[in-house]
């Protein structure tokens, strides 16, 4: 009997060991104990070391108030085409207030999931399914917002939801395929279109450029040449004016007379002899009248008559009213006479 009595006083003894050692709590950081006494809610306990009252104080729940990850099972939803899609996603989420979280709802994790799928089913319901794959955003977006706008009474926070797959069925996945084929031949058709198109417009552009340029390298040409034409208009001119001043210098001092008429009989009589050998020469319509050629141009011809025929030399007669004969190598006697108008006497150049 003593034997027994010492047994239960030595369960005792350890149980109140046991409670006084558990009454001793050290919490760690982002953890909160809420603590019951007798059956009641009495405090929170943050990180630190805490003494509770033996018997009397329990720590009822524990609290992470660490952010977490929750993954939102697939669900079947179906778009506002009424298309069928398989839908997951996950949830992150934290406690903010412990209390509220333990004695507002019995479980906030499976409440929160189910909510969140709820939500999901409900946003995806609006959306025609092209948008559906599309607009990933605006599905997390509307799933928070609705989410944060409940859980909030049981003091937690949804930071964000983020969508995970969309799976349509296979029919849709084939048909949206075949779309996606059928776009991108479009856009290499529309590709290759507008690269030809840029092409042709690079070209012609370019001859444009090229007419253009060779246009303005006429016009210059063209200007260059008029430019010399008449710098050499000028110069010819100069020249021939200082030549008839000369001539006329020479003309007015003692003998220059005969000197004038000795040089055009030999420049005559060279032309006259060139017609023996065939070749094209300009002479007066009027061969025998010589004096009269002379006295034509204001100069005596006494001078002239006196000169016995030179031989023919390569000087450039003065420009006369012409009068083309052409023979084959023949005497001069025998070149018929050319009947023609009186023509004006030749100015001398």
């Amino acid at each position: 009997m003593n034997q027994i009595a010492y047994v239960i006083w030595a369960a005792a003894a350890l149980y109140t060991t046991v409670k006084v050692l558990r009454s001793i709590r050290v919490v760690p950081n982002r953890t909160e104990l809420l603590v019951e006494r007798l059956g009641r809610y009495d405090r929170t306990l943050g990180p630190g070391v805490h003494l509770l009252i033996p018997f009397l104080d329990k720590v009822a729940f524990t609290i992470d108030l660490k952010e977490e990850a929750i993954e939102v099972p697939p669900q079947d939803c179906f778009t506002k085409d009424n298309v069928r899609v398989e839908v997951d996603g996950v949830l992150y989420m934290k406690v903010t207030q412990s209390k509220m979280a333990c004695y507002g709802i019995v479980e906030y994790r499976f409440a929160i999931i189910q909510l969140a799928q709820t939500m999901v089913r409900s946003v995806i319901g609006k959306l025609d399914l092209d948008h559906t794959l599309t607009e990933r955003e605006r599905i997390n977006s509307e799933v928070v917002n609705a989410l944060n706008d409940i859980a909030r009474t049981w003091g937690v926070q949804v930071s964000r939801y983020e969508v995970k797959n969309i799976e349509p069925p296979a029919s849709v996945r084939d048909a949206m395929e075949k779309q996606m084929a059928s776009e991108r031949d479009r856009r290499a058709l529309l590709a290759r279109a507008e690269g030809e198109k840029q092409a042709r417009l690079n070209d012609s552009e370019g001859k444009k450029q090229e007419m253009i340029n060779r246009s303005m390298g006429e016009m210059q040409r063209r200007i260059n040449e008029a430019e010399g034409k008449a710098e050499e208009i000028v110069a010819i001119g100069r020249a021939t004016a200082d030549s008839i001043r000369t001539v006329a210098e020479s003309v007015a001092v003692t003998g220059g007379k005969d000197a004038v008429n000795l040089r055009l009989g030999q420049a005559l009589v060279g032309k006259l002899g060139a017609l023996s050998s065939g070749q094209r020469v300009v002479l007066p319509l009027d061969l025998t009248n010589v004096d009269g050629l002379l006295k034509g141009i204001a100069l005596d011809t006494t001078a002239a008559s006196a000169v016995p025929k030179p031989k023919p030399t390569a000087v450039p007669t003065p420009p006369l009213q012409p009068a083309v004969l052409q023979r084959p190598a023949a005497p001069a006697s025998s070149m018929p006479s050319v009947a023609a108008p009186p023509t004006p006497p030749p100015k001398f150049v």
